[in-house]
Parts: C-alpha cells; structure tokens; sequence
C-alpha cells in the first residue's frame, strides 16, 4: 500500500477525526517537490485534480458508510463533478479507492533513482521507501484503523492492491537496474531485491493493522527494511556455500 496526493488534493482528512487521522493511501504529508522537474501545464494540473479529488470522494465515503454502501454516483456528487467524468478517470470504485497508492507505486523508481549516487544502494532503498510512506509517522485514531481495515478487508480492494504492488516491484526493480548497471530482462537481481523490499513492507503493514493500541506505521516499516538489510548482509556460513547448486 502506498500513498500520496499532490496540490489541493494532497491530504484526505476524514469528517469528524483529529485532522492527523489521514489513511496511508492518500498522503504522504510533504509539499510539492519543485526540483522534479517541469510542472504539468494548466490542463493537466486540472486534469490530476479532478482525478484526486474523485479518489479523495471515494475513499471517504467508504470510510464513512462502509465500502458497499458507496455508489459512482455518490463518488461524483461528493467531488461535484459530472458522473461521465468518472468513466473518463476509473472503471470501478475500487479503483477510484486505490488511484493515488498506484500513482504513487509507479513513481516509487524515480524516488529511488533521485537518491545520491554516493548513498549506499542500501539506504538508497531504505529512505525512497520511507519516502513514500511519509506521513505516517504518528498513529491514527482507532476509528481512522477500523475504517482502514474494513477498506482493505475487501476482495476488490485487495485485487487492486495487488496490481498496485505488483507495478511497484517492477518500477522498483527497474531503478534497481538502472542503479546497479543490471538488466531485470536478462538478471534476477533487480527483481529479487525489490521483491524482498514489497515483502518486507507487506509483512510490516500487516503488523501495523494488528497494532492494539494503533501504533505508527513508518518506524515498523523502517524497522522491516533494516531486518532484511541485516539478513542480507549476514555472512554465509561455508556449510551453506557447499550446498549452493
């Protein structure tokens, strides 16, 4: 799962919560970043506003009757926007739910690709992750938690999510390629190191929503990555090395 909104629709705070009770999926509470590059001209900026907006409506809604209880049409009546502007966007409202983590998964490559040449591909993997993760430092509230697993308990929900994390190995794995002069078409690397990164992430998201009392989210995922940073770092013993194919 992964999460952030950009602009006016950067943040989704839920009606009725502390304003800090914001769902890891749509935000990541940094601003704008201007040296990533050119902005979009004026009618793409509409054009990804409206797409947050409309992914901004769904996910509180659901949050706030319960993901079945939501219409399309209660989508773009909340984000007063026409209903076939919605079919321009998203086919389903699970995807509309899902938009702004799988905006985020395919740009997780570039994050990684931004970091020092000179960071240790380690830490490079470390801090781009975090960063995608970032405003998730404090816990949420215990309704904010019981509404996010109720979202994430779907069938639908979990099937986008794992396109999501699916699209994020292989942007991961292609910055992986790019980093280490590795080609994933051809080398098992790239795609088993950003594997091992989406499960570690996995493993620790699913500690997260067992947490009772709600905990923060960022120090567990730190934690995951730097547990498999040290694994892979352990040395092997020559028992191993003699049982290597």
């Amino acid at each position: 799962m992964s999460a952030t909104l950009h602009n006016l629709a950067r943040k989704v705070t839920l009606p009725e919560r502390q304003a800090s009770d914001t769902l890891p999926v749509v935000t990541d509470g940094s601003p704008p970043d201007p040296d990533r590059g050119p902005l979009p001209g004026r009618r793409e900026r509409k054009k990804l506003a409206t797409r947050h907006a409309l992914s901004a409506a769904a996910l509180q809604l659901a949050t706030e009757r319960g993901l079945e209880n939501v219409t399309i049409e209660d989508i773009t009546a909340r984000a007063d926007v026409a209903l076939r502007t919605f079919r321009n966007y998203f086919a389903s409202k699970y995807e509309a739910i899902c938009a702004v983590a799988a905006d985020r998964a395919r740009q997780i490559g570039a994050t990684l690709l931004e970091r020092p040449a000179s960071e240790p591909l380690r830490e490079a993997l470390i801090n781009a992750v975090l960063q995608h993760y970032q405003g998730t430092a404090q816990p949420f509230g215990q309704e904010s938690m019981a509404a996010i697993r109720l979202i994430v308990g779907s069938p639908a929900i979990r099937g986008e999510y794992l396109k999501i994390n699916a699209e994020m190995q292989d942007a991961l794995a292609a910055a992986i390629g790019e980093r280490t002069g590795t080609d994933p078409g051809t080398d098992m690397y790239p795609q088993i190191l950003a594997g091992a990164v989406i499960a570690a992430t996995q493993v620790a998201i699913r500690r997260w929503f067992r947490a009772d009392p709600p905990e923060p989210l960022l120090p567990i995922i730190e934690l995951a990555l730097r547990q498999l940073a040290d694994a892979c770092s352990e040395p092997v013993s020559s028992d191993q090395q003699r049982s290597s194919p």
